[in-house]
């Protein structure tokens, strides 16, 4: 039997597959990402790198530069399974600010480049898998404004099919979903949106069974909810409503919510922490667990000392992994500034008090907090 062939050519394109392998194996290599070993390696290491460090892991090199700005390490980070959650929030006019509760790390996002009507305005903010979302008013219409953490700059969105304010929402990993709210000429409304990031477009959902607006949204076992609000001037809404997203229906639970909002009441401060439903009721300062099978609330404890809001205005109530954080101003010997408090719901009550951990304090900025949303990405 003849021996194979090889032509000149394909022995000279194996060659240099070897010595380009080779090249990429050497110690100091100047085109791997991390000398001594391959790029794969490498990649799987880079992604343990906390995201609130890329800005300077892209000062590193070019080759650094172009892998953060490609979004390949953030699709690895899912694959790998690591959920890092950041904080985001504005106290003040100058612009948001960013806090890693897991390296106690503040940074200032860039300015938002929206015009002063939407930078004075009140607004509304919305974590959807690594973007912000920030939903205001400009001087004609409603604008959404969006901060890419891959990116790290801000760019305006494609607006809803019915804008609004005053809403209900929630976000699922990549899908986001607004329900509920006011439109520009003071309509108050039924319908309802989903968001995917994924192609940064809205869709039209069926409506809810009651309008509503300063109401609160979130997801829970699956599905998508809403509770309180108000569906007229002088009217709560004590239902809550539940939306499958396999079956595209609404259901209606009586006596979900049954606090009374009043028109300068902030909308329902809830959280869910594994799958479980909270919330702040800020005319008592007592946080409450939701009883599923008996759609009943039930009182768990007091907030963190110093705590106060205007009518549930001005404080933050959201979750982040297994903690639940209630971010506020204070006023002390050295000025004004922020606290982050947190609280895991594992470690229970005792005679009413919770174990509350101030993880974060940020000084020399407002003591108001308009708006707040966590990212876990």
């Amino acid at each position: 039997m003849a021996a194979e062939e090889h032509s000149p050519q394909r022995s000279q394109v194996s060659a240099s597959v070897v010595e380009n392998d080779a090249q990429r194996l050497r110690l100091g290599s100047s085109d791997s990402l991390l000398p001594g070993l391959i790029d794969d390696v490498a990649l799987n290491c880079l992604a343990w790198v906390p995201r609130t460090d890329y800005p300077s892991l892209s000062c590193v090199s070019k080759k650094y530069n172009n892998l953060i700005k490609s979004g390949h390490l953030f699709g690895l980070r899912k694959e790998l399974g690591i959920v890092e959650y950041l904080v985001f929030m504005v106290c003040d006019p100058r612009g948001w600010l960013m806090f890693s509760p897991t390296k106690k790390k503040w940074m200032v996002l860039p300015k938002m480049p929206c015009d002063e009507c939407f930078n004075h305005a009140d607004k509304e903010s919305l974590a959807v898998d690594d973007e912000l979302l920030v939903f205001g008013r400009e001087l004609f219409q409603f604008a959404i404004w969006k901060y890419g953490l891959r990116s790290r700059r801000w760019v305006k969105c494609e607006g809803m099919h019915r804008p609004r304010c005053l809403f209900a929402s929630g976000s699922l990993g990549g899908i986001a979903i607004v329900a509920g709210g006011t439109d520009m000429n003071g309509n108050i409304l039924a319908s309802a949106e989903l968001y995917d990031s994924s192609s940064g477009r809205w869709e039209m959902l069926p409506n809810m069974h009651s309008p509503r607006r300063l109401c609160s949204g979130f997801f829970m076992d699956g599905r998508f909810y809403v509770v309180g609000g108000m569906s007229s001037p002088n009217v709560s809404v004590t239902c809550g409503e539940e939306f499958d997203l396999e079956t595209r229906k609404w259901r209606k639970i009586e006596g979900m919510y049954p606090n009374v909002n009043r028109a300068a009441q902030a909308p329902p401060l809830v959280v869910v922490v594994n799958n479980e439903l909270f919330t702040l009721e800020y005319l008592t300062n007592m946080v409450k667990r939701y009883d599923k099978e008996r759609n009943k609330w039930e009182v768990m404890g007091r907030l963190p000392p110093m705590v106060d809001s205007s009518n549930g205005w001005g404080l933050a109530f959201k979750p982040c992994g297994d903690q639940l954080l209630v971010v506020c101003g204070q006023r002390g010997s050295n000025g004004e500034g922020v606290v982050v408090n947190a609280w895991c719901p594992k470690t229970g009550a005792r005679d009413g008090n919770l174990d509350w951990k101030v993880i974060g304090v940020k000084e020399n900025v407002g003591v108001f907090v308009y708006n707040c949303a966590v990212m876990g990405c």
